[in-house]
């Protein structure tokens, strides 16, 4: 058998043109404040063909060709285990064969029939598993008081971190993500899949945000928002009832659903309403806030939270309420993680990506937070019963997915921090393989997406991470990323991260 097996340590430019065979185609307090602070029958309905064309990689830019790795159009990943987003246990000393841009076959080694002229990947010691589908992954980031838009190094940290599919959960300059989408979709640029959600839309006076105060309001700005582009659109905080219910009606009119960062509506009022998300988990819920009125945002919500009961009747309610409705729930731990003292480890890679000044307000912030310890932090006071609440809703049958968040004070980077969950949902209690479905085919699930990428199986999209190592058996070695496909293209994540060391914040 006549075979191609290389090394995958070639250097190459970071930079160059187009190539000929390119087809044409806030003050603490307020970071602290707002740290980010079954599929539902629309999500299974909405199972269609994916926007994002499939391109090889002589559809690319010699810009995006720069950072590739592994351009065959048959590619065979041997001697691997397979970690495959279903929820099934590893399986070990596999082949998985890659077939322009498809998975065409996954089996045990020898088992597997590779092509003539194939490109074969020896990884012995190596572990695979879906893409990671980030479900709460800004395009932005943000310290404590710092807030850009990073449209070249937030999407080569996702993809680097083996994040192939991100959804944006909420705008900062929604045309960015709206052009950034089409130069990726054009092979212009370099990233994972992106679904674009609409500018913030929360109550009137809003900052960055889009204020709407009347069902016309709501309804104007999702369907300005929906012909420009975006496919998701998120409620924060303070809409009012008639706004918000406005606002999902014209959105699943259009085909396009709603997820919230909510506060001033409760999460059983947003499944009342049709919500087809909902955020964060037991950080952003006021269903047990005694001080909730009607379309308000409960002033002090966050402390009261300490004294709810998560195993009583009302709990439980919620969780069966969104449980029986298919309302999927996203975790973003790494985010809510960075407001307790002493938490998480301050990794060498995260100080080296980091601009200088962006690294110098989230040090200072994280002293003031590591210096004030336990006592009275209002997150301390309620992490374990986020954990719990997560848990709960996990055991019920209901479809948590993941992201990152890169916002608050500024420690959970895009991708980095996607991995960083992988740690805190085995802090929640589940499996890894369990975790592992949770941030794969549970988000595509979510998007509808899930007959097209999320798990290892043939016939899906080539969208696959290679670690070093065993992360089920070591967690941490989720961070050991050697390769990313994405519809079968192999990039180098080293080359993804150092074209962008030193300048996250600024670039």
């Amino acid at each position: 058998m006549n075979v191609n097996v290389r090394s995958l340590s070639m250097p190459l430019s970071l930079c160059g043109r187009r190539s000929p065979a390119r087809s044409t185609a806030f003050t603490l307090a307020a970071a602290l404040l707002f740290l980010p602070g079954l599929v539902s029958p629309s999500a299974v309905e909405a199972q269609s063909p994916l926007e994002a064309p499939l391109l090889a990689a002589a559809d690319l830019s010699d810009g995006v060709r720069n950072f590739v790795a592994v351009d065959a159009a048959v590619v065979a990943l041997v001697g691997v285990t397979v970690v495959d987003g279903t929820g099934a246990e590893p399986a070990m000393n596999r082949t998985v064969l890659v077939r322009n841009g498809m998975i065409a076959a996954v089996g045990a080694a020898g088992e597997v029939e590779i092509p003539e002229g194939a490109e074969v990947l020896e990884l012995a010691g190596h572990t695979v598993i879906p893409g990671i589908v980030g479900m709460h992954n800004h395009t932005f980031y943000t310290t404590s008081s710092r807030r850009a838009q990073l449209d070249v190094s937030s999407p080569r940290l996702y993809l680097a971190s083996g994040v192939t599919t991100i959804r944006t959960t909420g705008s900062y300059h929604p045309y960015s993500e709206v052009n950034l989408k089409r130069a990726i979709e054009a092979g212009d640029a370099v990233g994972p899949r992106m679904h674009v959600t609409g500018p913030y839309l929360t109550g009137p006076t809003a900052s960055y945000m889009t204020g709407i105060g009347t069902p016309e309001e709501a309804r104007r700005v999702v369907g300005y928002w929906a012909d420009e582009g975006a496919t998701w659109f998120k409620f924060y905080t303070r809409v009012d009832r008639a706004s918000f219910q406005a606002a999902v009606e014209e959105a699943h009119r259009r085909g396009l659903r709603f997820t919230g960062h909510l506060c001033s509506v409760s999460f059983t009022e947003a499944v009342e309403f049709g919500i087809d998300n909902l955020e964060h988990g037991f950080f952003t819920n006021t269903d047990w806030d005694p001080a909730k009125e009607p379309d308000e945002c409960p002033a002090g919500a966050l402390g009261r939270l300490a004294d709810v009961d998560i195993e009583s009747a009302e709990v439980t309610a919620t969780l069966q309420a969104m449980v029986a409705a298919g309302v999927p729930m996203t975790s973003t731990l790494a985010v809510y993680e960075l407001g307790l003292p002493n938490r998480p480890p301050v990794e060498d890679r995260f100080r080296e990506m980091l601009a200088p000044e962006f690294l110098a307000d989230y040090l200072a912030t994280r002293r003031q937070i590591d210096e004030r310890g336990a006592e009275g932090n209002a997150w301390a006071a309620i992490w374990d019963k986020a954990l719990a609440f997560e848990r709960r809703f996990h055991e019920m049958g209901g479809i948590l997915a993941a992201g990152v968040d890169p916002t608050g004070i500024g420690g959970a980077l895009p991708g980095f921090g996607d991995q960083r969950n992988y740690e805190l949902l085995l802090e929640v209690g589940l499996s890894p393989v369990d975790a592992i479905r949770v941030m794969t085919l549970n988000g595509a699930a979510v998007l509808g997406e899930d007959h097209a990428y999320g798990s290892v199986e043939v016939g899906k999209r080539a969208d696959l991470v290679v670690i070093a190592g065993d992360p089920v058996a070591d967690p941490a070695s989720i961070r050991n990323v050697h390769m990313v496909f994405r519809d079968g293209v192999g990039y180098d994540p080293e080359r993804l991260l150092a074209s962008v060391r030193g300048q996250v914040g600024v670039r």
